[in-house]
């Protein structure tokens, strides 16, 4: 039996497109193991997919200050050693990294031990785990053809991002009965990220009132920031997070409000759902979604709201001209090259091992 090693944390989106190739490897006669932090939000998720779990020390690697910047190396090397005792304890054939820090010591142990390393680029342009770790890969997956045209000839492939085959899935009146709405309205799915994002959060609620006047409104606020001074509003429903029922919440809503991580914006293309993105900003990232949220914008994709424009107003005005343009969008992302990612990176890995 081939043996594969999957890597990724830190974020849901380091995790989720792992997650969408399991049933494929699991086809293909794979062996799965998992490496992620001790205790990050790929934890839980992979322990749920019943891939046998392993957790690692991991450092954060800043370009800010930090006191911590002083001790978080040592828990890289740390990290670095216990990955390379997994390597020889697990054998793997071929290591797959999403990125994350978590990652990087990963990455470095597969490379150290002659083990292939495919790397899976989201953004146009790499984070600082990813920048380390690139350049140890024998083969890259990026999302962007700008991305792939910054490396080496043959060694990076536009792929697209694996896509959860049951996302495809989603049942609207499954998500009309579990968010209680009872009027046939227009739904949006307001989407912080996988922390959620005060930002937003606030911005929503700011405009609730004016938006439940034609709108069903779903909010998934992130962990311990609900709002519960509003959950008996008519035609408003939170949640923290959501799993198994992101599908169905899909289905029903007509427009999405979300941040622009490469992976969830990739999902709402692959879905052809008209969007709203407001991508983190330069003061709190390194502009990546930014780039993002362009890009799409430019394809006719999206409409984009910088964080330092977003208030009610805006917000109320984005929402009523995405609702009157949503056939432009629809019909734009229909144009779009279709690319079954889960394909192409699984063979891209079958063909090293």
């Amino acid at each position: 039996m081939k043996k594969i090693i999957l890597t990724g944390g830190g974020t849901a989106g380091h995790v989720t497109p792992n997650i969408a190739m399991l049933p494929r490897l699991r086809e293909m006669g794979y062996e799965i193991s998992y490496i992620g932090t001790y205790d990050g939000i790929e934890k839980k998720l992979i322990e749920d997919a019943g891939i046998p779990y392993y957790g690692i020390s991991s450092g954060k690697l800043r370009r800010y200050f930090s006191l911590r910047n002083f001790s978080d190396p040592f828990r890289v090397i740390k990290g670095f050693r216990q990955a390379k005792k997994l390597m020889k304890k697990l054998q793997p054939d071929v290591v797959f990294s999403k990125g994350g820090f978590v990652s990087v010591p990963v990455v470095l142990a597969a490379e150290r031990r002659k083990i292939p390393v495919v790397i899976h680029e989201s953004d146009m342009t790499p984070g600082l785990a990813n920048k380390i770790a690139l350049p140890k890969a024998t083969k890259i997956c990026c999302n962007f053809p700008e991305t792939a045209e910054s490396f080496p000839e043959g060694v990076a492939t536009v792929t697209g991002t694996p896509i959860r085959q049951e996302l495809f899935n989603g049942d609207p009146e499954k998500a009309f009965s579990l968010c209680g709405f009872t009027e046939k309205k227009p739904t949006l799915l307001v989407i912080g990220g996988s922390t959620g994002s005060a930002a937003v959060n606030a911005a929503v609620w700011d405009a609730l009132d004016e938006l439940l006047k034609e709108y069903n409104v779903i909010h998934i606020c992130g962990q311990d920031k609900m709002d519960e001074s509003k959950r008996d509003l008519p035609g408003y429903k939170e949640f923290e997070y959501v799993k198994k029922e992101l599908a169905d919440l899909f289905a029903l809503s007509d427009l999405i409000i979300s941040r622009a991580g490469a992976n969830a914006i990739c999902e709402l293309l692959a879905l052809r759902k008209p969007n709203i993105l407001i991508p983190l900003s330069k003061a709190q990232s390194r502009g990546d979604q930014i780039l993002n949220a362009r890009s799409f914008e430019k394809s006719g994709y999206s409409k984009v709201i910088e964080e330092e424009e977003l208030t009610k107003d805006t917000l109320i005005e984005a929402v009523h001209e995405t609702i009157r343009e949503k056939d432009r969008y629809i019909d734009a992302m229909s144009h779009t090259k279709e690319r079954d990612a889960i394909t192409i990176i699984t063979e891209m890995i079958d063909s090293l091992t």
